[in-house]
């Protein structure tokens, strides 16, 4: 049997107005990456805002990666940093068949961009560790059921500020095959890499106290690992901390 070539899509560029599966008008483009475009939609019958994940067919070959990513939002559905999935549409772009993922719009910022909006662009220490603790708490809730993100980063997390604490929501799941320890430590570190580039990264990390740096552990895995062997154990930490010496 001849191998199946998938179509050269590269990009989709929908415009706002646009109406896709006959059921959802395209409000605004939220963002791209290597698997495809996302798209804030508005639901036609409901007015309900969702969004859509449109995956380039060379990285969803027989719709292998859009149901992995389904499935992971489903088992994590009573995680509340998980955004919830509601269902999969197709359109045809182009003479080509295109699986839709869409799930919950979300409303706030992304990190990326909440930092950027701070003195220094960089987080003050306090809100910093705040952050560190909200995401934390949000990922040990994933490991716990028996999953993990796989590609954690300012541009992935969406933030909101209710008083002194953070609400965040996580975009992207990245599926590296079965759950393994090294999947979760990678969670780990990755979450000490956003805490550190919140707070200025190489820049400004020789000015931090002791106490973020022995959060950071210079951002070495090992010994980023041996500190912190499960998300919880970062949660504990950051509790148990003494807010005078930060």
């Amino acid at each position: 049997m001849a191998k199946v070539t998938p179509p050269k899509i590269t990009e989709f560029n929908l415009l706002p107005g646009e109406v896709i599966a006959d059921k959802y008008e395209i409000v605004s483009f939220l963002g791209g990456g290597w698997e495809g475009e996302v798209y804030k939609i508005r639901e036609l019958v409901t007015n309900i805002d969702r969004t859509a994940k449109l995956f380039y067919p060379k990285r969803n070959l027989n719709n292998r990666t859009i149901t992995q990513y389904a499935k992971k939002l489903h088992r994590l559905q009573n995680c509340d940093i998980i955004i919830h999935y509601h269902t999969t549409e197709t359109l045809i772009f182009n003479g080509v068949p295109i699986t839709v993922l869409i799930s919950e719009y979300v409303e706030g910022e992304l990190l990326s961009d909440h930092i950027k909006k701070h003195r220094g662009k960089k987080l003050p220490t306090f809100q910093a560790v705040h952050l560190l603790h909200a995401l934390a708490t949000g990922i040990s809730s994933v490991h716990q059921a028996g999953e993990y993100h796989g590609d954690l980063h300012d541009n992935n997390i969406i933030v909101q500020r209710l008083g002194l604490t953070y609400q965040l929501k996580l975009l992207d799941l990245y599926h590296h095959g079965r759950t393994t320890r090294e999947n979760r430590d990678n969670d780990v570190c990755e979450m000490i890499g956003v805490f550190y580039e919140a707070l200025g990264g190489q820049k400004a990390y020789s000015g931090h106290s002791k106490v973020i740096k022995n959060i950071c552990c210079g951002l070495k895995r090992s010994l980023i690992n041996k500190k912190f062997r499960r998300a919880i154990d970062l949660c504990d930490h950051l509790e148990s901390l003494d807010w005078s010496s930060l």
